[in-house]
């Protein structure tokens, strides 16, 4: 097999994107068990980037590193790299050792954030399809959305987005059939059998069941967003007098 195609180990999978990055893929599905191994490679990555990367992308199931190129065939001169031809295979001999050196340190710490969310109303115009399409109250689901913990995967989309894991099939519903030009920050949509948060101001299809007032984006802090891969999030429902009183105290 050449070192251009696919390498496999046990639970991993490491293979070239183009000519300056590198995919390693723990898994097919979306579950914790990868979840965590996705964030403990990429958090090794943060705090020990490795020579040549120029950055590294975590998605639900894998890590891509970016690298360059002229940069990484400058470690050649090392004793254990002199027999490698190309930058791919330095990058891929790093990443390989790097991983396998990981396997019996899966990290599992988390942060817990709860998000206080008024739910219906003018924050919320499609709870009540929402709750027809699974033929509940709208009380009801509230009580489900409310109810779980939510594992955040990963951030994109949109600055600070969380793609959330953990809804109850109970209260999935499809995707709008004509998608707003714009959806308010803070809003909080079900499409499928996902929900999340509009972290800004967008366009979007989802099914908008409430909004919450806190800022899930902040671009003069560091970090920016406030929530992390790996942080469980809980949903608590307010009335509309604590949602204005809350904008109030955040200003």
């Amino acid at each position: 097999m050449s070192l251009m195609e696919e390498k496999e180990h046990v639970d991993f999978t490491i293979h070239p994107l183009g000519d300056r990055a590198i995919m390693v893929t723990f898994g097919t599905s979306i579950d914790v068990t990868i979840h965590r191994k996705v964030k403990t490679f990429a958090n090794y990555l943060e705090t020990h980037p490795i020579e040549g990367m120029i950055e590294y992308v975590p998605a639900f199931t894998s890590v891509t590193v970016y690298y360059d190129p002229f940069s990484v065939l400058q470690l050649k001169k090392q004793p254990s790299l002199e027999k490698t031809e190309t930058a791919y295979e330095i990058m891929y001999s790093k990443i390989k050792q790097v991983v396998l050196g990981l396997e019996n340190s899966m990290e599992d710490t988390k942060k817990e954030v709860d998000i206080p969310v008024c739910y219906g109303g003018e924050f919320g115009p499609d709870l009540e399809f929402v709750a027809k399409n699974n033929n509940l109250t709208t009380d009801e689901v509230i009580h489900i959305h409310s109810g779980g913990d939510y594992l955040v995967y990963m951030i994109g989309f949109a600055p600070g987005f969380p793609y959330l894991g953990g809804m109850s099939e109970q209260i999935a519903a499809p995707r709008r059939a004509d998608p707003r030009m714009k959806i308010a920050k803070g809003s909080v949509g079900i499409a499928g059998k996902q929900t999340g948060v509009y972290t800004i101001g967008s366009p979007g299809g989802w099914q908008i069941i409430g909004r919450t007032p806190l800022e899930l984006f902040r671009p003069s802090e560091n970090p920016p967003s406030l929530l992390q891969s790996g942080d469980v999030i809980r949903f608590k429902p307010i009335s509309l007098k604590e949602f204005t009183a809350y904008k109030g105290d955040s200003q």
